[in-house]
C-alpha cells in the first residue's frame, strides 16, 4: 500500500509567490528574484510531503499564476494576438501578458478569458482554440521542476492536464468545429512529452481528468478512451495515475475501469458509494490499482479515521493492499498550508481542524494503521482523532436552538417581493429618476497600502477606533465626492472599512472563526482567507449600517448598501460538514436579511446582495443541479424579499457561463443583475437574450483583472454589442467587478471613461 498527494499549495506559507509576483509585475525585483521564491517554495513542499511520509510527490503542481495557462504554454497554445509580443518580450513576461493583459508602449493586449475551475473558487486562464489550431511542445518548465526535485532526493510524480479535459475547459474562437476535434492534433504532442519524461526516468505520472466528473457525451467518452489506449502503446513503460476529483465518475465509470492504465484515483469525500459501484464491477479481476481519496482536499475539518478505515477495509478486502494508495481527495490547491502558523484560534475549534500539511500527515497514518502498525504513538493518534471527532460532534458552541427554530419558520411569503417586477420597475423609476444607461460600480474601490496599514495598525493598538475611524471616514468621503465629479450616477461608498466581501461578514456573525493564515488562493496573486463555519449562524448586530448611512449623508445622489449573499459567504468559506449546507445557507440568509432591512429603513434605497458564486456552487452533474438550485435560489430570495417594492434590489455575478442556470438567475428576481462580460466580448449576454431576461442588467465593459485601462471606444462597442441582444431601458453601464485590487490611477481613468462612453450613447 502506497501513498500518493496530487498536488500541494502554491502560494507559500507567509504568501511569498503572491509578494513575489506583484513586486515582480510594479518593476521592483527582477525575474531571477521571481523564480528564486519559486523555487523555494517548492523545495519546501517536497521536502514537508517527503517528511509527512508521502511516497509519490507531485511535481509541476507548482504555477506562477495557474495551472491551465502552463499547459497551454507547455503545448504551445498561445493565441496570435501574442506573437508580435513574445518577439520581442521574455517568456515570462508572455505568460503574465497572456493572464492579465498588457498595456505598455506599443502594444495593448487583452488578457485571456478567466472562469472558475470546476465547483471551486480558484479561477483558471481559458484556452483559445481556432479550426487550424497547432500545438508544439514547451516542456521546460516541467522538465526544470522534476530536475530541482531529483536534486532534492525527490522522485516527483509529474501532473500534467489530460488532453480531453484540457481541450474542454477551453473555448472554440471560430465557429464550424468543436475543440474535442483538436485531439488527433494535440495527441502527438502528449506523446512527445510522455517519451520524453519516460527518457527521463520517470516512472510515474499523473494526469489529471476531471471532465470525468462530468456528463460526457459518448463521443467524449471515446475520446478519453482512444487518448488512453494510445498512450498505453506509444509510451508503455511509463505508469499513469489517472485522476479524476470533486464528483463520481457516473456514467463514465464504465469507461474509466476499462482504460488501459496503472491507477485510477477516487474522489470518496465528494463520493464515497462510488467505491461499492467499483468493486461490484469486473475491475476487480484487472491490476489496475485505486488510489482512495478519502482525506478531504477541500476543508479544513480533521480526517475522520474511523470513516476512512471503513472505505480502506473495503477496498483493501476486495483488492488487496498492493493495489491501494491512500491520497488527499484532490489537490490540497484548496486547503491552507499549515495549521501550525494559528496561534490564535480557539484551542477547542483548532482541535478540529487539519490544513494541507496536516493531512498529507492524515494519509500517511492512515496508510501505516491499514497496513497493521500499532505502535504507541500511533495509538496515541487515533486516540486523539476520535477524541476531537466526538469533540466536534457535541460541542456546545456549535449549536443555537433558536437559530434553528427560526429557519424551520420559513414560509412562502418571506421568499417574495410584495409585486412582480414590472409594478416594482415604475415604482423605483419614480423613486430613483435614473437617466438611460446608469452608471455605477460594482462596490469595492482600491485598497491602498496606507489604507491597509491603517487596519493592521488598528488590530496592533497603534490606532484607537476612534482614530481608524476618522482615517476610513475621509477616505470614503473623497471617493464620495469623486464619484460626483466625474459624474457618476448610483454611488458606492468604496468599501475601505472591509478586509475581504466574506470575511468581514463574517467576523459579525455567529458562529464564524478566523484563521491568521488559512490563505488558499483565488487566482494569480489574488488569495483568500475564507472564514472557517463551525456553528449556527445570527447577526448580533447591523454590519453595514453605519458606514452606508454615512456615505449617503454626504450626497444627494443613491448611495448602493453593499453586502455579500447568503450562497456567496457559503461557497467561500470553509463550510461545517455535520449539517446539510442548505441549511446553513438559510441561517445566513435570514441574517443578510436582517441587515437589508436595516439599511431600508435608514433610506438606502439601492442594496446589492452579490452573488457571483450561485454559478460555482453548481453541482457538476445535471441531475444533482434541481436541488441546489432550488434552496440556493429560496435562500437569495429570503434575504432580498423584506423590502418594499420602491428599494430596489441589485446582485452581481461574475466568471459564469450562465447559459444552464438562467432559469434560475431570472427565478431569484433581483431588479438588477451585473455581470462580468467584457473579456468575452459580451458573449455572456447571449443566454439573457435566448431566455428574453425581463429585469435589467449590467454587462461589464471594464475587466478589472487586467491593469490595461480601455478605451472610450473600446467600451462604447461593447456597449453597442450589448444593444443588439438586450433593450436600452434594461442596461446599465459598469465594470466587471469591484475594484479593490486596482490602483487608484488606473481606476480613475477608467472609470471617467465609463462614464464618458454612457454619455455617448445617451446620444445615439
Amino acid at each position: 500500500m502506497q501513498t500518493q498527494n496530487l498536488g500541494y499549495p502554491r502560494i507559500g506559507s507567509r504568501r511569498e509567490l503572491k509578494k513575489a509576483s506583484e513586486a515582480y509585475w510594479a518593476g521592483k525585483i527582477p525575474v531571477a528574484e521571481l523564480e528564486k521564491t519559486g523555487r523555494e517554495i517548492r523545495l519546501k513542499n517536497w521536502k514537508s510531503q517527503q517528511e509527512s511520509g508521502i511516497d509519490l510527490i507531485p511535481c509541476n503542481d507548482f504555477s506562477f499564476y495557474d495551472q491551465v495557462l502552463d499547459m497551454s504554454v507547455l503545448l504551445g497554445a498561445i493565441p496570435e494576438r501574442y506573437a508580435g509580443f513574445a518577439r520581442t518580450h521574455s517568456g515570462t513576461d508572455l505568460y503574465f501578458a497572456m493572464a492579465r493583459g498588457y498595456q505598455k508602449g506599443d502594444f495593448d493586449l487583452t488578457a485571456m478569458e478567466m472562469t472558475k475551475w470546476f465547483d471551486t473558487n480558484y479561477h483558471y486562464i481559458v484556452p483559445e482554440f481556432k479550426a487550424g489550431q497547432t500545438f508544439e511542445l514547451n516542456p521546460a518548465k516541467l522538465l526544470s521542476e522534476l530536475q530541482e526535485a531529483r536534486e532534492a532526493g525527490i522522485q516527483a510524480k509529474p501532473v500534467i492536464i489530460g488532453p480531453v479535459t484540457y481541450l474542454l475547459l477551453g473555448k472554440e474562437k471560430e465557429t464550424g468545429f468543436h475543440r474535442v476535434e483538436l485531439l488527433s492534433r494535440l495527441l502527438p504532442v502528449y506523446e512527445q512529452l510522455l517519451k520524453l519524461l519516460a527518457e527521463q526516468g520517470v516512472q510515474y505520472v499523473q494526469i489529471d481528468e476531471p471532465a470525468l466528473a462530468l456528463d460526457l457525451t459518448p463521443a467524449e467518452q471515446e475520446a478519453i478512451a482512444r487518448t488512453y489506449t494510445f498512450f498505453a502503446e506509444a509510451v508503455p513503460s511509463l505508469k499513469i495515475i489517472l485522476a479524476n476529483y470533486f464528483e463520481c465518475y457516473g456514467d463514465n465509470l464504465q469507461t474509466a475501469i476499462h482504460l488501459p492504465v496503472d491507477t485510477l484515483h477516487l474522489d470518496l469525500v465528494r463520493c464515497p458509494l462510488q467505491l461499492e459501484d467499483i468493486l461490484a464491477t469486473d475491475f476487480v479481476q484487472k491490476k489496475t490499482r485505486l488510489s482512495l481519496g478519502v482525506v478531504d482536499g477541500r476543508n479544513i475539518w480533521k480526517n475522520d479515521f474511523e470513516a476512512s478505515l471503513q472505505l480502506i477495509e473495503q477496498a483493501k478486502a476486495a483488492l488487496g493492499a498492493e493495489r491501494l494508495l491512500i491520497a488527499p481527495s484532490c489537490s490540497l490547491l484548496h486547503s491552507p498550508c499549515d495549521l501550525d502558523f494559528e496561534k490564535k484560534l480557539n484551542p477547542e475549534i483548532k482541535n478540529w481542524m487539519a490544513f494541507a500539511r496536516q493531512k498529507t500527515d492524515e494519509v500517511a497514518f492512515l496508510r501505516k494503521w491499514a497496513s497493521g502498525e500499532r505502535s504507541e504513538a500511533l495509538k496515541a493518534v487515533w486516540e486523539a482523532n476520535r477524541q476531537a471527532i466526538e469533540s466536534k460532534k457535541t460541542s456546545p458552541l456549535i449549536h443555537d436552538p433558536a437559530v434553528k427554530d427560526r429557519v424551520e419558520q420559513v414560509t412562502e411569503k418571506d421568499t417574495r417581493r410584495n409585486s412582480p417586477f414590472a409594478a416594482r420597475r415604475k415604482q423605483q423609476q419614480e423613486v430613483l429618476a435614473l437617466p438611460l444607461f446608469p452608471t455605477t460600480t460594482i462596490g469595492s474601490f482600491p485598497q491602498t497600502p496606507e489604507v491597509r496599514s491603517w487596519r493592521a495598525r488598528l488590530k496592533k493598538g497603534e490606532l484607537t477606533q476612534e482614530e481608524y475611524d476618522r482615517l476610513i471616514e475621509q477616505e470614503t468621503a473623497d471617493a464620495i465626492h469623486w464619484q460626483e465629479e466625474i459624474d457618476m450616477d448610483v454611488l458606492v461608498h468604496g468599501e475601505f472599512e472591509r478586509n475581504d466581501m466574506v470575511e468581514y461578514f463574517g467576523e459579525k456573525l455567529q458562529g464564524f472563526v478566523f484563521t491568521e493564515n488559512g490563505w488558499v488562493q483565488s487566482y494569480g496573486s489574488r488569495c483568500v482567507k475564507p472564514p472557517v463555519i463551525f456553528g449556527d449562524i445570527s447577526r448580533p448586530e447591523p454590519m453595514t449600517l453605519r458606514w452606508t448611512k454615512y456615505a449617503q449623508s454626504l450626497t444627494p445622489k443613491w448611495v448602493k448598501g453593499m453586502l455579500t449573499g447568503p450562497v456567496t459567504i457559503l461557497q467561500w468559506s470553509f463550510v461545517r460538514n455535520d449539517q446539510p449546507r442548505r441549511d446553513t445557507c438559510m441561517q445566513i440568509a435570514l441574517a443578510i436579511r436582517d441587515e437589508v432591512t436595516d439599511l431600508e429603513k435608514a433610506g438606502i434605497r439601492i442594496i446589492q446582495i452579490d452573488e457571483p458564486a450561485i454559478r460555482e456552487g453548481l453541482p457538476l452533474r445535471k441531475e444533482n443541479r434541481r436541488t441546489y438550485l432550488d434552496w440556493a435560489v429560496r435562500a437569495f430570495r429570503v434575504s432580498a424579499s423584506g423590502v418594499e417594492d420602491a428599494t430596489q434590489i441589485h446582485t452581481h455575478m461574475c466568471y459564469s457561463e450562465f447559459n444552464d442556470i438562467i432559469q434560475s438567475i431570472s427565478d431569484m428576481d433581483a431588479d438588477v443583475i451585473t455581470i462580468e462580460c467584457s473579456r468575452s466580448q459580451m458573449e455572456l449576454l447571449d443566454a439573457f437574450h435566448k431566455f428574453a431576461y425581463p429585469n435589467e442588467i449590467g454587462p461589464g465593459v471594464y475587466d478589472i483583472h487586467s491593469p490595461r485601462v480601455p478605451s472610450e471606444e473600446e467600451m462604447v462597442g461593447l456597449m453597442e454589442k450589448a444593444r443588439k441582444v438586450i433593450p436600452d431601458e434594461q442596461l446599465w453601464v459598469n465594470p466587471d467587478c469591484g475594484l479593490k485590487t486596482r490602483h487608484w490611477e488606473e481606476t480613475r481613468l477608467a472609470l471617467e471613461k465609463m462614464v464618458s462612453a454612457a454619455k455617448k450613447l445617451r446620444t445615439v
